[in-house]
């Protein structure tokens, strides 16, 4: 029979997938009992909305059936008081992890749109195929984290699993690797209700407890904003440049000016500008019809002071590509030059963010 004792160091094998620590050292597993066969564990959530809460929960399972398989294990949910959750209020201090050490990335670039709906994470899987075509070794980090829409694009539905050395991020079909939330959830239009810690917290965890091994070039997907997640990423990760993201319209580009500021002030290179949606091209005649009305990409970039990498139409076959999980073999003549160009710009060395 197993005592409490074995019980709590099997549970030290149990990680908070958003905190990067073992349950036990988070205080989170309480209440453990042993009855005969009988084990009961409390898992004390900071949320019961916590969209992990069922795959911890079948963590805690594995680790105490791994002592005795005849043990029968129930695990209750419980939610953690006002005085706990305020010991969660902002990140948690953690050594270099396996993974991050083992891991060689060259290359981070960071997609950046400053408002919602531009494409930006059309633009930042595109420019993955593309990079990937070239010959590199490409991963995407997916740190939209309640808005997560990379892995349906690619076809992608569950990580490959755990290692000793970290999570394995999914493969896609042409072997580039990705990691998001969605990955990681029981249903892919599961809410992720977190609040901004716990976010940024997810976003530190994909880049320092993922496998990617080595990568010429990770292309990270921010969510629109200049909100606690650009901030984190823009702080926390070697970046070598942003690309910034926009659409047509005049309201766009002010937006994007935004997220632009924010990189000039904490030293980050602008790689450039993409326009998407520039156009739709009528299939009869070839013309280009601004549907968004003029471009106001010129005025932007010459605001920026930086190049226009170029202009992406706006074309329902890539939609229906990125509906069917088949983004990667949408044609990438017009997307293949803007990687080409995005390559040559990408400085030799990581910035070092000065706040």
């Amino acid at each position: 029979m197993a005592t409490v004792g074995e019980i709590r160091t099997a549970l030290k094998e149990v990680m908070d997938p958003d905190l990067g620590q073992n349950i036990v050292d988070l205080g989170m597993a309480r209440d453990i009992t042993v009855s005969g066969n009988q084990v009961t564990v409390t898992l004390a959530l900071t949320t019961m909305a916590c969209p992990l809460k069922n795959r911890m929960a079948d963590d805690i399972k594995k680790a105490i059936r791994g002592l005795d398989g005849a043990l029968v294990v129930n695990v209750k949910l419980a939610e953690m008081s006002a005085e706990d959750k305020a010991r969660f209020g902002g990140p948690v201090e953690r050594e270099t992890s396996i993974a991050e050490a083992y891991n060689e990335i060259n290359h981070v670039i960071a997609v950046v749109s400053g408002k919602g709906g531009v494409g930006k994470s059309s633009v930042a899987s595109l420019l993955a195929v593309a990079l990937r075509q070239r010959g590199e070794r490409v991963g995407v980090l997916d740190a939209d984290i309640t808005g997560p829409s990379i892995p349906k694009m690619f076809g992608l539905h569950h990580v490959q699993g755990m290692s000793p050395m970290g999570i394995l991020p999914a493969v896609s079909s042409t072997g580039i690797k990705v990691m998001s939330i969605n990955l990681l959830l029981a249903r892919e239009d599961e809410a992720v209700i977190w609040r901004g810690p716990m976010v940024s917290g997810a976003v530190r965890q994909f880049w320092g407890d993922v496998l990617w091994e080595k990568l010429d070039t990770m292309i990270v997907d921010l969510p629109p904003g200049t909100s606690d997640v650009t901030l984190t990423v823009m702080q926390s990760l070697p970046l070598s440049g942003v690309l910034m993201v926009t659409s047509p319209q005049d309201l766009a580009g002010m937006v994007v000016r935004k997220a632009a500021s924010m990189a000039q002030q904490m030293n980050i290179p602008i790689l450039g500008l993409i326009e998407n949606m520039s156009y739709v091209q009528c299939p009869d005649c070839g013309r280009k019809i601004e549907a968004f009305g003029p471009s106001q990409a010129d005025a932007t970039v010459r605001a920026l002071g930086v190049p226009l990498l170029g202009r992406i139409p706006l074309d329902p076959g890539l939609a229906l590509r990125c509906d069917q999980g088949q983004i990667e073999i949408y044609p990438m003549d017009i997307v293949a030059p803007i990687a080409a160009a995005v390559s040559e710009r990408v400085p030799a060395e990581k910035c070092k963010p000065i706040l």
